[in-house]
């Protein structure tokens, strides 16, 4: 039987393209511009945090904004009100029901910040505490490992950037075709590895390190596999020691500014432990990519492909991806 996962990834290509074409970005853009905040708080959890990652770096290139990671339980659990007055506060949320990111927004609403959603849900309690709201419009999801709603969430994020910095980002409309064709690559030698070991290290620099957090995440969730996920900065900072034979490395990079010193971190460790690579990598065994286009939405593309490889390493190890033991579809977290 094929998996909600595998299904409900199937559909992201058609999930984006939806969220691309009924979301008011445009709006909202310009909302942005005449606040024109200072900094910007990104909340988000699991998934959705991973998708913030991925956001607080292109925010940083594209608009020369310092994007702080949240910490939801400053408000929900330790009752401090932030002094936020005139930042954006952004919230990515599935579900939008997480009782930590809402009260965060409540919070900082009081204290004078400009609040937003990206939901799943535009009548969710995150959307209610929020000033505006951009639905990503995926459509229901149902299997515990999200796939749709991240990759759509993600499009939200870049199309409302695009339209807050009038830089118009052209890879962003061929997304959903892109995603398509990334279907049809041949990702079994990492299908075949995921099978095989008992952890590894999931890389990627810049933006691709919420990629890489996210490719990790669900390997937890579908593969009971360890996964470390690393900058290839920090890897070179001291991780990088576990890297052998049994430790092997998983490469998730498109090809943008920061290829030229990944490439120069993994080269020697290609020598001593098995390095799968979405660039070329002396000694490292190439897992193929859609020709390069726009590098953070080539990363999209190579999210998609590895929820599939994922999906079909947790058939192959007996796992039930779309029922992971102890989570359930909405994490409550306080």
């Amino acid at each position: 039987m094929t998996s909600l996962m595998r299904l409900e990834a199937l559909e992201a290509p058609e999930a984006v393209s939806r969220c691309l074409a009924r979301s008011d970005f445009a709006a909202l853009g310009k909302r942005l511009q005449s606040l024109d905040p200072p900094f910007i708080l990104l909340s988000a959890r699991g998934s959705s945090g991973h998708v913030g990652t991925v956001l607080r770096y292109v925010l940083a290139q594209e608009l020369g904004l310092v994007a702080a990671a949240g910490m939801p339980s400053v408000a929900s659990v330790y009752g401090v009100n932030q002094k936020l007055a005139g930042a954006l506060f952004l919230a990515v949320s599935q579900s939008g029901k997480s009782p930590d990111l809402v009260a965060q927004a409540q919070s900082v609403r009081a204290g004078g910040a400009f609040t937003l959603a990206i939901v799943n849900d535009a009548a969710s309690p995150l959307a209610a505490a929020c000033e505006a709201v951009l639905d990503i419009h995926a459509g229901p999801e149902r299997s515990v490992a999200a796939t749709k709603t991240v990759l759509s969430s993600l499009a939200a994020g870049l199309a409302l950037i695009e339209a807050w910095s009038g830089r118009y980002r052209p890879g962003l409309a061929r997304l959903p075709e892109r995603l398509r064709e990334s279907v049809g690559l041949d990702w079994s030698e990492l299908e075949r590895l995921l099978v095989q070991v008992r952890n590894l290290f999931i890389v990627g620099r810049g933006p691709g390190l919420g990629i890489a957090e996210e490719a990790g995440l669900k390997l937890a969730e579908t593969c009971r596999l360890p996964a470390l996920a690393f900058s290839t900065a920090e890897l070179a900072h001291g991780p990088q020691v576990l890297a052998d034979a049994a430790f092997p490395i998983v490469a998730l990079l498109a090809h943008d500014p920061a290829l030229t010193t990944a490439r120069a971190v993994l080269e020697p460790l290609a020598a001593r432990a098995p390095l799968l690579s979405t660039v070329d990598v002396p000694g490292a065994t190439r897992l193929p990519q859609l020709p390069p286009d726009d590098p953070v939405c080539d990363l999209a593309s190579l999210l998609l492909r590895f929820y599939l490889a994922a999906e079909v390493a947790a058939g192959s190890l007996g796992r039930d991806p779309d029922h992971p033991p102890g989570l359930a579809k909405i994490t409550h977290t306080v």
